[in-house]
């Protein structure tokens, strides 16, 4: 699971430019999107069986770019998991930000929304190597004064994902269909933004060699901003290391596209450590 700069309310100062909506979205797609299979935006139906414990950190650094306007974000986020049978997980998630935006305007750090969810894998064919999992999640409110400066949404936010993974003979193939609501404190925000999102995204992922998996993602998501169209996407390249089974070190590289004139690159390096 991957948290994924997903917390984050811009500004009114930032939304009135296309880049706010669209970080919201693109790296968001929040709440249920926001913690995957490091380091993909599309999550695979794997958990850490009973008794299992997972620990997920990243750095990413995320640059949006609209005519004459730029927001660069770096994030932090952190994500514990718990193996409560061998086929339910539950996690909680949360991230540190830092938000940058164009002189003069000021830069905001803090917390963003704490995140609690579930995965369950309610379907698993060992035959044919194909497993479905529901993933539901609620991200819990930050301040109003905390929302105003871009760091989360002040009012409570949830949403579900359904994941697909097909075993292959390369490795494996994960799709999600996830939908999400999303709800601010301010009245003008609500007004403004498209606050059920979707997101349909697949990612074939390669085993290399023993250590190297690599990947590709991509998806078409809802651009929440109702003054934009309404359908935008992004795709993603990215590589895992496994220097053992309990050790993951991941790399990837995530690109908006079908938004306009607006673009969202992300770069993230991730640790994912797993123990009993």
């Amino acid at each position: 699971m991957r948290y994924i700069s997903a917390n984050v309310a811009m500004p009114s100062g930032f939304r009135r430019t296309c880049y706010g909506p669209l970080l919201f979205c693109f790296l968001a797609t929040l709440p249920a999107a926001a913690w995957a299979f490091q380091p993909l935006v599309t999550d695979d139906t794997g958990t850490q069986g009973a008794g299992g414990n997972q620990i997920e950190v990243a750095y990413n650094r995320t640059t949006d770019r609209a005519p004459g306007a730029r927001v660069t974000t770096h994030e932090v986020p952190l994500v514990f998991t718990r193996g409560i049978t061998d086929a339910l997980d539950f996690y909680v998630g949360l991230a540190r930000q830092k938000i940058v935006p164009d002189a003069p305007a000021a830069v905001e750090r803090g917390w963003g929304n704490t995140a609690v969810g579930a995965k369950w894998r309610f379907y698993d064919n060992d035959a044919s190597k194909l497993s479905f999992a529901l993933k539901p999640e609620i991200l819990f409110p930050v301040s109003d004064n905390r929302e105003a400066r871009g760091l989360g949404t002040a009012r409570t936010s949830y949403g579900v994902g359904l994941l697909m993974t097909q075993e292959t003979g390369f490795g494996a193939v994960h799709a999600n269909l996830v939908a999400d609501r999303v709800n601010y404190a301010d009245a003008a925000l609500n007004a403004a933004e498209r606050r059920t999102t979707y997101r349909l995204s697949v990612a074939p992922v390669w085993d290399v060699t023993a250590e190297w998996k690599l990947a590709f993602d991509a998806g078409l998501v809802t651009n929440p901003d109702r003054a934009a169209r309404a359908r935008m996407g992004y795709v993603e390249i990215g590589a895992i290391y496994s220097p053992d089974k309990n050790l993951d070190l991941a790399f990837g590289v995530i690109r908006s596209i079908m938004d306009g004139s607006a673009n969202t690159l992300q770069a993230t390096v991730g640790l994912t450590w797993r123990f009993r």
